[in-house]
Formats: C-alpha cells, structure tokens, sequence
C-alpha cells in the first residue's frame, strides 16, 4: 500500500468554467494546480445535481445505484453510507477529515469521518479553507484524507458570494456571457457575478494548496480538486447536456499525477474511487462502478471510456431523465408527461428571468433527443425525428437500455417514489424553488 495524504477539495456549481479550461476568468491557483498536475478536459459528473453528484463520486457508483436520488436537504441520503470512500479509507489506516460542507448523508456520523471540523449548520466556526489549513498545520502521525468543501459558486439569492477582500467586483460591460445564451447586459451582470465568486474560491483554494507547500506536505499528498456539475444557470445545472454535465477536474500527486499533462479522453465522476484505489495500491470494493483513469495518465488513450452516462431524478421537483454520451454522440431520454421546462429546477437569477420574459416556460421539450456534438457543441439542435440518424438513435437507446437493466435501474420499473419524511419538494410547474423554506442557502452550506 502507498500511503499517500489525500486532498479532496471541490466546489458547488462550478462546471468548467475556470481559467485552466481557456475561461477568461482568473483562477490562478486553479491554473497552478493544473500545470503541475493532470488537466482532464472531458470529465462528467453522474448526475448535474449536488447531492447525488457527489454521492456517486464518493460511493464509485452510479446515484440510482447507490440510492442518492436528490437532495439531503430534500430528504434523501447515502443508502448504503458504508461504501464511501472515507470507510474504505479509514480500514486502511487513514484518518478522515470533514472541512465545510459534505451533502450526501443526512447524519453525519454515517459517512466514515474520523474528525469532523465543522458541518453545514454550524455558522461558529471559521471558513472551510481556514479549516483545512489549521488541520494541515498540525503533526500527522498516518495518512489522512481531507475533504474541503466550497460553495462560493452556488448561488445566494440572485446572486454569489462576493469578490475577494479588497479586489473591485467584475466589470460586466466585458465579460463574455456562456455559449447557449445571448450577449445582453443582463446576462454579462449576471455572469460578472460568477466571476467574483469563482475569483473568491479560487484565492480560497490556494490557501490549501499553499498549506501544503509550507508544511512539506505537497510531494506525499494526492490532490482531487473538481466541481459538482455545471454553473447555476438555465439550462445547464441539473441538466443533461454538457453544460451541465461537464466539470473541471485537476489531480495533481504521486503515481504520474503531475507535469502539467493534458488529457482528452472521457471520463467520469464514479471513476475517482477506483482511481484512489489503484494510486494506493489497495484493494478495489466490490461495488463499484467506475474505472481507473490510471491508463489515461499513463498514455493509454484507448483503456479507459468510450461512453458514460448521467441521470436526474429529483432536484428541488421530479424531473427523471438518462442520458449516454459517447466521444460524438449525446442521448437524452425523458421519462415524463410534461413536455415543458420545469423551472424550478432553476436556480433564481438575472438569466432566468430574462430567458422567461422571451418566453423559456414555453418551450417543447422533446421526450427524446439526440445530439452531434461535433457539429452542434452547444446541443441546440435535436436529431432524434432524423431519418438520416435513425441507425445512430438506435444505438444509442439499445446502450442506454442496457446501462440501466445491468445497474438495476428502478425507472425501468416505476417512477422513483420521494422519501416519506422528505415534505419540502416542488410540484414541476413551480417557478422558483427559493419558495420552500428548505431551499439551499447560506445556513445550508455552512457558509
């Protein structure tokens, strides 16, 4: 066993909208990681929503499979909490420490931390980062695994968390608003305000990653930094395409983690835990999902993903879809009687309105739609009533069908049923989702 330190520092709401991915968007500490680690720029979460984003990630298996079909916040959590990641690492020795936010159990006390620094409710105590550098300050007498939390990028109100200290807020008149939407003043202010956000967890994450220069901790420590799912906007967050299925993701450590390499090839969120397994060298569970990136890193472009897969079920409404995503091809399926958007699946913000004062609340969504993501990047334009692609949506269902039937997909069966003690979820045709007192907010990060 290699007993490599562990940071897994991520982000709400991020995507991969961060200067390493070519965003004039400054996130220096982020480009630093990436220089020196392993940039990967087709990397997908399993699901563009928080909870069962992270969820997968931490569990090596897909939501449906490990049970996180929505929120914690909304009622749901971890079924089966004994295949995080943290238990795997603490029966290896490891200590397991909590730094800010976690939003896949319920209690706490199930997910496997040896030290909890602070949770999401608890306003006392300093912020994430201030936390994770104390911690890296201190003596460790065995490895360790540091989760820090950021949810500078999730929205507040209309809004996100203000720029650094000091530093003047973004000026909208030239910024470049995201590539599905129109260039209007409203969307450059609205996306201004991701900038300062994304500048503030940037400064907060090289706090860390500064930490362990100064404490000689950099050259023994694996570091996992990423996001969620794509940035809080119409159409990308706890959405299917790419804009809300894309995320950066940065690793930097031992084991050919480093040199500033840039990779192309697919890969997904539930990967990361075989991935931890094979840089330790221990045992992979026999639940999971994913597979080692290794490869990749190693040069193999061939060993890792032709295909990955994503879902929604619950955010703050019902709203169950699946998608497949191939190196060209994307296939999103519905699996509902509502053909239009269900916004309160939205975020509430400056876009949003605008989008529905041109009309979004009555856009047809299709019950199927397929997409060349060679000659239509942004998904806009929906192939699957084209005879010329039927062959291609043929595929696409076939290998969608069979993901679900060999993960025991229980859409394939009857709608997901919300947990009996939940009480706080949206109807779909509810505006906001802020209208429910149990919405994400401030007290809910731990900001």
């Amino acid at each position: 066993m290699n007993a490599f330190n562990i940071v897994y520092i991520h982000s709400h709401d991020t995507g991969r909208y961060v200067q390493p991915y070519g965003h004039d968007i400054p996130t220096p500490n982020i480009q630093k990681l990436a220089e020196q680690g392993v940039l990967f720029r087709q990397a997908y979460c399993a699901n563009p929503t928080c909870s069962p984003s992270r969820g997968a990630l931490l569990t090596g298996q897909w939501p449906h499979s490990c049970g996180m079909f929505g929120l914690v916040n909304r009622g749901w959590s971890i079924e089966h909490p004994e295949h995080l990641l943290m238990h795997t690492l603490q029966s290896n020795g490891y200590e397991t420490v909590l730094a800010g936010f976690q939003h896949v159990v319920r209690d706490v006390a199930d997910a496997g931390w040896s030290r909890v620094l602070s949770t999401e409710s608890d306003q006392s105590k300093p912020l994430a980062h201030e936390m994770a550098v104390s911690y890296l300050a201190q003596d460790h007498d065995r490895p360790f695994f540091l989760d820090v939390g950021f949810g500078e990028t999730h929205r507040m109100g209309d809004g996100f968390s203000p720029p650094p200290p000091g530093e003047e807020p973004t000026d909208a008149r030239y910024v470049r608003v995201p590539a599905p939407f129109p260039d209007t003043p409203e969307l450059r202010e609205d996306m201004a305000l991701f900038h300062d956000a994304a500048r503030t967890l940037d400064q907060r994450m090289g706090a860390v990653f500064d930490a362990l220069d100064k404490h000689g901790l950099r050259e023994n420590t694996l570091v996992v930094c990423t996001t969620d799912h794509g940035i809080a906007f119409p159409t990308m967050k706890c959405h299917l395409t790419d804009h809300g299925m894309g995320v950066m993701l940065v690793m930097r450590g031992p084991g050919g983690l480093d040199g500033g390499k840039v990779i192309d090839g697919m890969v997904s969120h539930v990967d990361l835990f075989p991935t931890i397994c094979e840089v330790l060298e221990i045992a992979p569970p026999h639940w999971l999902q994913g597979v080692s990136m290794m490869p990749l890193v190693r040069g193999d472009v061939s060993a890792v993903r032709d295909e990955t897969f994503a879902e929604v079920n619950y955010h703050a409404a019902y709203e169950p879809q699946r998608a497949i995503r191939t190196q060209r091809w994307k296939y999103i399926r519905r699996y509902s009687d509502r053909d239009r958007p269900v916004l309160t699946n939205c975020d509430d913000c400056l876009t949003k309105s605008y989008l529905v004062d041109q009309g979004w609340r009555d856009v047809e969504i299709s019950e199927e739609r397929l997409y060349d993501t060679v000659f239509d990047p942004g998904e806009t334009c929906n192939l699957s009533h084209s005879s010329e692609h039927s062959s291609i949506l043929a595929d696409l269902r076939q290998r969608l069908d069979t993901w679900m039937q060999q993960t025991a997909d229980p859409l394939l069966k009857a709608d997901i049923v919300e947990p009996a003690e939940s009480g706080s979820l949206n109807a779909p045709g509810d505006y906001s989702p802020s209208r429910d007192p149990h919405y994400p907010a401030r007290e809910i990060l731990g900001l």
